[in-house]
C-alpha cells in the first residue's frame, strides 16, 4: 500500500496510471432536486451555498479556463501531468442527458485529463444517463460518487437526504451491472448517531463492495443550516481522538482492495466553526497513521 496501512486513492491512481494524478474540481453549472423545490429548497442540512463545492472551479468560466485556474492552484504543492475531471459540487447528473453529454466530452477533451469522477444523488440516474455514463466507461476512467452519508433512517431525516436507502442500493445494482466504479460517501460525527452506529453504515458499505469509499467528518461551516441547527441546539462534537479511534475501527473491517479516497473532511478554514482540530488535516492524516501503526493494524484487518 505504498506504504499506507490503507489503500489510498493516490496510491490507486499511480498504481493504474503509472504517475501522479490530480483531480480537477470542476463546476459544471448544476443545481439539486434538494434546492430546486422537486424535493426541497434548502438542500442537505450540511450543504453550503456552493454546494459542498468551496475547493472548486467557477461556474462562471469556461472548463479550460477553470482547469487552467485548477492546475495553477496546485501546482505549488504537486507537480502533475495527468488530471481526473471531478465534477464536484451539487448533483452532476441532474440535467437533460444532452448537456451532460456535451459537459462530459468537453472535460475530457481537454489537456492532460485522463478520466472522469462525477458526483451525484442516487435518485438522478435514470437510465438514459445510465446508458451515457456506460458509453464514457468505455472510453475513459470514470467513477461516479454517492453522497449515502449513513444507512440509518433517523440521520437521513435529520440531514434531508431525500431518497431511501433502497434508492441508492438500486443505484449500485445499476452501475455495478456496467461495470461503472462507484465511491459511497459517509459522514462521521453526526449527533443522531452513536459509534455503533457509525461502524453499522461502513460495515454495510463494506458488503456494498463497492470500488472507493469517502469518510468524512462532520464539520461545522458557517452560512449552512447546520451550522443555525448547532447555534440554536448545540450538540457534542467528535473529538479528535474519538474520530481518529473510530476511522481506525472502520478501516479494519473494508475490504483490503476497497479504495480509500478520503479519511477525514475539511471546508474553508475561515468558516470553520466546528471541530477547530479538522483544520489541521496533515494532522490528522499522521494520528491516524501512528494509531494504525500503534494498534499493528491495518485495512481488511477483521476480515482475514
Amino acid at each position: 500500500m505504498n506504504g499506507k496501512r490503507y489503500n489510498t486513492l493516490n496510491n490507486e491512481l499511480k498504481t493504474i496510471f503509472k504517475e501522479k494524478v490530480m483531480k480537477l474540481s470542476f463546476d459544471g453549472g448544476f443545481t439539486c432536486p434538494n434546492r430546486d423545490g422537486t424535493l426541497g429548497r434548502r438542500g442537505c442540512i450540511f450543504c453550503s451555498e456552493e454546494g459542498s463545492g468551496e475547493f472548486a472551479g467557477s461556474r462562471f468560466v469556461p472548463l479550460k479556463e477553470q482547469a487552467e485556474q485548477q492546475k495553477k492552484l496546485l501546482s505549488s504543492k504537486w507537480k502533475a501531468r495527468k488530471y481526473i475531471a471531478y465534477f464536484q459540487n451539487f448533483t452532476n447528473t441532474y440535467g437533460q442527458v444532452e448537456r451532460l453529454e456535451k459537459i462530459y466530452n468537453e472535460a475530457l477533451e481537454l489537456e492532460g485529463i485522463v478520466g472522469l469522477a462525477i458526483a451525484t444523488r442516487p435518485d438522478c440516474l435514470d437510465e438514459k444517463i445510465l446508458d451515457l455514463l456506460d458509453d464514457l466507461n468505455r472510453k475513459t476512467f470514470l467513477w461516479i460518487e454517492l453522497g449515502l452519508q449513513s444507512i440509518h433512517e433517523k440521520s437521513a431525516k435529520f440531514i434531508r437526504r431525500g431518497y431511501p436507502l433502497s434508492t441508492y442500493e438500486k443505484a449500485i445494482n445499476e452501475l455495478k451491472k456496467r461495470n461503472i466504479r462507484v465511491v459511497t460517501h459517509l459522514i462521521i460525527g453526526l449527533p443522531t448517531e452513536s459509534k455503533e452506529d457509525i461502524l453499522e453504515s461502513v460495515k454495510y458499505v463494506a458488503q456494498t463492495n463497492t470500488w472507493g469509499i469517502k469518510l468524512h467528518s462532520l464539520y461545522i461551516q458557517e452560512g449552512t443550516d447546520l451550522y443555525n441547527y448547532f447555534i440554536n441546539n448545540p450538540f457534542k462534537i467528535l473529538d479528535k481522538d474519538d474520530y481518529i479511534d473510530i476511522i481506525v475501527n472502520a478501516l479494519e473491517i473494508l475490504p483490503r482492495d476497497m479504495v480509500v479516497h478520503r479519511v477525514t473532511g475539511d471546508c474553508k478554514k475561515e468558516l470553520l466553526v466546528e471541530p477547530k482540530w479538522s483544520a489541521d488535516k496533515l494532522s490528522v492524516l499522521t494520528s491516524i497513521d501512528k494509531e494504525l501503526k500503534e494498534r499493528n493494524t491495518f485495512q481488511g484487518a477483521k476480515n482475514i
